[in-house]
């Protein structure tokens, strides 16, 4: 047998057998492995020193929950803008780096960088994959291209003219709630809950054309979407990130259940509507719906094909409607409360608003708004564009960099699939 000299590790002569082999070659991989990602880390420290670094929690955390989802969160970030200027590294863990974008010129090269260089980044985005799937918000590629022709007919002035109605009638009844809580007594009441009830009443009859009543009474599905935001907004607070851990929990096990409810309901009603084509025809099923004057987006999902004449499958339907409730609602909800709480702020603007609506509205009944008035409220529009711009409803977006981009001063962002943050 071949004899294996293990001298230089004082261990003399060894039988060179095919398992010490084996061992000595992984051994060898493994070390290989491990100086080659400590070299690759330590040099991404030494390039990430140009960036300045806020204060870490510790070493191993280093800035992990220093940012919350509050208005805390929000005011430490705008802090962090004014005391380290226009970027800063941010670690998540001890080896997990964030670089935080907050003026646009630096933003610029990553965002006009191309989606090869720049891609989406999943580690931020993959927390709302069971739940949102492969919809418009987490697809890339010849799928989102593909997509998103697919789904141009959806926002047609045809199809949403008549879902102002829809706006006006789930608004009147949110007001009618105020007024019966200030008749009962309440001074005060959260903005924010009861405009986003609004808008996932007013979502839930252009998605699916159901009325759950969910600004008077409790609804399972609703509640479960809410649930939903909230679970994925703390888990991203987290370092815990891998599924099966975070699954173990108490959090995980109730983001189960919500996404299976919310997705058994969505499923119903693809179904349902499956099974109404192939009885009345998509002619007969276009008059029906021309009558009732909406066209629902699940409508226009089942309708849609791509150059090939290929549909959209059922699980593709419940990705982009799912998408549609959790954007839709949530930054609808807030860019409505921070226009309300700016206007509050400024009484002026905020009576010349009424004046304007009170102008176009006189002499009409009932007093609603129509689609084309939309364009006749200049001064309203200016003030939600000024509010949009001073609080925008998404803060942040987030990519990689698999390339080395290089920013306005000349700084560079590493490559090895880097992130970048960069708040609005």
């Amino acid at each position: 047998m071949l004899q294996l000299s293990l001298s230089w590790l004082g261990l003399g002569q060894l039988a060179a057998s095919p398992w010490v082999l084996l061992l000595l070659v992984g051994a060898t991989w493994l070390l290989t492995r491990v100086l080659a990602w400590s070299y690759s880390f330590y040099d991404i420290r030494r390039r990430l020193q140009c960036f300045p670094q806020p204060p870490k929690r510790n070493w191993f955390w280093g800035h992990v929950g220093l940012i919350q989802s509050s208005e805390e969160g929000l005011l430490y970030t705008q802090e962090l803008a004014s005391t380290y200027g226009d970027v800063c590294c941010w670690w998540v863990g001890p080896w997990h780096a964030v670089i935080r974008i907050f003026h646009p010129t630096y933003i610029k090269p990553v965002l006009f960088s191309s989606a090869a260089i720049a891609p989406k980044d999943m580690v931020f985005y993959s927390l709302l994959k069971p739940w949102l799937g492969d919809g418009l918000l987490l697809s890339a590629g010849d799928k989102w291209s593909s997509h998103r022709r697919m789904l141009t007919p959806a926002f047609h002035f045809n199809i949403l003219k008549p879902y102002v109605k829809i706006f006006n009638y789930s608004t009147n009844v949110m007001h009618a709630k105020w007024k019966r809580l200030v008749s009962e007594g309440s001074t005060h009441l959260d903005m924010f809950e009861h405009i986003s009830l609004m808008t996932l009443d007013s979502l839930q009859k252009c998605v699916f054309s159901f009325d759950s009543n969910c600004q008077e009474k409790p609804s399972e599905y609703i509640a479960a979407i809410l649930e939903l935001s909230a679970l994925v907004a703390k888990r991203h607070q987290q370092i815990l990130h891998m599924d099966f851990l975070y699954y173990l929990t108490p959090d995980g096990q109730r983001f189960r259940r919500a996404c299976r409810l919310v997705h058994n309901f969505t499923d119903a009603v693809i179904q349902e509507r499956r099974r109404t084509l192939p009885v009345q025809g998509v002619d007969d099923f276009l008059m029906t719906k021309a009558k009732s004057k909406t066209l629902d987006f699940i409508d226009v999902l089942l309708l849609s094909k791509d150059e090939d004449g290929k549909q959209l499958s059922d699980k593709d339907i419940r990705a982009e409607a799912d998408t549609f409730m959790f954007e839709g609602h949530d930054t609808t909800a807030s860019g409505l409360s921070w226009v309300l709480f700016n206007l509050a702020k400024h009484p002026e603007y905020q009576e010349r608003c009424r004046q304007e609506v009170q102008e176009l509205l006189r002499d009409r009944e009932p007093q609603e708004i129509e689609w084309d008035d939309l364009a006749k409220l200049p001064f309203l529009t200016m003030c939600i564009k000024e509010s949009l711009r001073l609080h925008p409803p998404v803060t942040v977006i987030s990519r990689c960099c698999t390339q080395d981009i290089v920013l306005s001063d000349g700084r560079v962002i590493p490559k090895v699939s880097h992130r970048c943050y960069l708040p609005h």
